[in-house]
């Protein structure tokens, strides 16, 4: 009885002794296992073993109960903590997933469990040392990997944990000034002048920020999902926004549009971006500090960490972090503000009113 075996995918090989042998496989494409004896044989199209072996690869795809490392990465690639991130998440995922798989795809789960294992892996990582930023991205596709099995229970421990990171960016003092701003707005076209003014004003992502559109701006607010993290948020315009959009043409679905006036790409913004930083002569400062701007200038503005997080989208704990170890540069007008509102409270002469509590705090104590 012959059985249709659909997708079965047969390569034809003719060794050096003339003998013809085949390599089957359950589907086409890349990441499909040969059919194999226990022995390690391939199984040939007349085998009697061909079609069990051809159900069991194709049921441990569609239910995946992952012995190795290459069984968690098709697990993981099915899961909803793959498929719920961005397409460029994803993306960048599959592009060390790949290599991860190649190197260790046969590691059992007792070796992804061994310390030892953590020193192989490191080893992997380090071949990527020359570009600090693609190995941390490596390593933390690789520990986010083996997080998603401990997750589903199919590994007690995940040895990549706190890798450390190769890249070390120092961003402090990385804000753009009124000063930085003036010049780049004296030299950038009107579809710039707009994205700037759209940045500082939500403290948005470049992503989210490319990709919003007119149906989500109202007149009083402009409504975003982070693309990154999933959250909603609904900003309030400033005055400068405002004005900006009012002004700004409908040429297409989206906000902000090249010269043309299609929607921006990811490229041709960044690289139309750089060209006006030149022209302005702002060295230093990327677009995405912008970001880090706009939670700066709203920490001076008195905003609560909580406020700020509402606009931007950050977690209140990721606004202390900003203000205080990466935009170091608001911190002087923040010490000026704090000193201007201590002399307010020491002045007599404010509002007629008597010192405040902590002057007497100082004034009682000297008294005999």
């Amino acid at each position: 009885m012959t059985v249709l075996l659909k997708g079965l995918t047969k390569v034809r090989k003719t060794l050096a002794d003339g003998k013809t042998l085949y390599y089957c496989y359950p589907w086409r494409g890349k990441g499909a296992p040969l059919l194999k004896h226990e022995d390690g044989s391939p199984i040939q199209p007349d085998d009697a073993a061909l079609s069990a072996a051809y159900i069991t690869a194709r049921e441990a795809r569609r239910n995946p109960v992952p012995t190795t490392l290459a069984g968690l990465v098709t697990a993981f690639r099915a899961s909803s903590d793959f498929k719920s991130k961005s397409a460029s998440t994803q993306r960048e995922y599959d592009r060390y997933l790949d290599d991860v798989r190649a190197k260790f795809g046969v590691l059992t789960i007792r070796h992804l469990e061994a310390k030892a294992t953590r020193g192989k892996f490191k080893a992997w990582r380090d071949l990527y040392a020359e570009h600090p930023r693609t190995a941390d991205y490596a390593w933390t596709t690789l520990a986010r990997l083996l997080s998603f099995g401990k997750d589903r229970g199919l590994l007690s421990t995940n040895i990549a944990e706190r890798g450390g990171k190769l890249y070390r960016a120092d961003r402090r003092e990385k804000i753009w000034t009124e000063a930085d701003v003036a010049k780049f707005v004296a030299v950038a076209s009107p579809a710039l002048r707009l994205a700037i003014t759209l940045a500082l004003a939500t403290g948005q992502r470049k992503g989210d920020l490319l990709a919003a559109k007119w149906s989500a701006y109202d007149g009083e607010v402009i409504r975003f999902r982070q693309s990154k993290t999933g959250a909603k948020l609904v900003i309030p315009l400033t005055t400068a926004l405002r004005t900006a959009l009012k002004a700004a043409p409908r040429a297409a679905d989206t906000i902000l549009v090249n010269s043309r006036g299609d929607a921006w790409t990811s490229a041709g913004f960044s690289t139309s971006w750089r060209k006006a930083c030149t022209e302005a002569r702002i060295e230093g400062l990327t677009f995405h500090d912008l970001r880090g701007t706009t939670v700066t200038r709203l920490a001076i503005a008195g905003c609560t960490a909580a406020e700020i997080g509402a606009i931007t989208g950050h977690s209140m704990r990721d606004v202390a972090e900003i203000l205080d170890a990466h935009y170091l540069g608001g911190k002087e007008e923040l010490a000026r503000r704090a000193i201007e509102k201590l002399e307010a409270a020491n002045d007599p002469t404010n509002c007629d009113q008597t010192k405040s509590q902590d002057t007497r705090l100082f004034t009682d104590s000297a008294t005999p």
